[in-house]
């Protein structure tokens, strides 16, 4: 529980708070880390994302479902803020312990490991870069611009986490149950957003479900001639194929047997089709 007068709506003023406190020392060897690293993380995020974080913050838990897949940031900052709470606390020593407050205070400092615990782990894909050890100056590290350019990607944060197809639909719901039912789904109502939508989701497949005209709900190849609406590579499509049939969607082209694959000049793969006509192209991973 936090006990701090946060600001309401400045999350740098919070990390500003946090930093003044581990600069007095008395903390674990990576709190600093950990506080570079959700710092790093919440500037990723937009505005409207940043602004939940500080309702979390003040002790709002009704937030809306769009902030579920981000909820362990928001977890690990109020981790780091209370344990900040914590040292503070410790630092501050009675002239005249009573044997309660003695035992309160074995009890926080008892506390600290779990919030240490949380320090440095993977967060929403993330891990925290580690530095170099104190002894080795940077004007010892011989690199190419190859290798430079490398290691700026694994240190920087990744702003494209995801990616999801969108699908138009004249009833966003029926092609939503249909996905549910028979090709194993799970759906989630998006209507807290800019565009109200149906977010379909299985694996690390993702599909957008928009309500739109007759015209635009047509599939791709009544459209553009293109003959699939949708890519999806499986490690093991004879598995998915066969899951899909056993609930009734319709396979357009069935998977190859072993003989005519080695023959075949494309991927292995296999096509269905799903309630609103479109064609879903299977490709095996290689």
């Amino acid at each position: 529980m936090l006990n701090k007068d946060y600001p309401k709506h400045d999350m740098n003023v919070v990390f500003d708070m946090i930093g003044d406190v581990l600069a007095g020392g008395d903390c674990a060897e990576n709190a600093v880390e950990e506080m570079n690293f959700l710092n790093r993380l919440f500037a990723a995020l937009p505005a409207e994302a940043v602004e939940y974080g500080m309702r979390f913050l003040h002790g709002d838990k009704e937030l809306p479902s769009s902030c579920d897949e981000i909820m362990p940031l928001y977890i690990r900052l109020i981790n780091l803020a209370e344990y900040c709470e914590k040292i503070e606390f410790l630092r501050d020593i009675p002239s005249a312990p009573t044997s309660e407050d003695i035992m309160e205070r074995q009890k926080i400092m008892s506390s600290l490991d779990d919030h240490e615990a949380m320090f440095g782990k993977q967060l929403l894909g993330f891990k925290m870069n580690s530095q170099l050890p104190p002894s080795i100056e940077a004007e010892d590290i011989k690199t190419d611009a190859g290798e430079a350019e490398e290691e700026s990607e694994e240190q920087g944060l990744h702003l494209m986490n995801a990616a999801a197809a969108v699908f138009i639909c004249e009833d966003p719901l029926k092609t939503a149950l249909f996905y549910e039912k028979q090709c194993g789904f799970k759906a989630s109502h998006r209507d807290d957003e800019t565009m109200p939508h149906i977010r379909l989701e299985r694996d690390n497949i993702s599909i957008v479900l928009a309500k739109g005209s007759k015209e635009a709900a047509l599939p791709m190849r009544d459209r553009t001639g293109f003959k699939y609406d949708m890519y999806i590579y499986a490690s093991e499509p004879f598995l998915l194929q066969s899951s899909l049939q056993n609930s009734g969607v319709s396979i357009v082209e069935a998977l190859p047997d072993d003989g005519e694959s080695v023959k075949s000049t494309i991927n292995r793969q296999f096509v269905f089709e799903d309630c609103d006509r479109r064609y879903i192209c299977v490709s095996q991973e290689l």
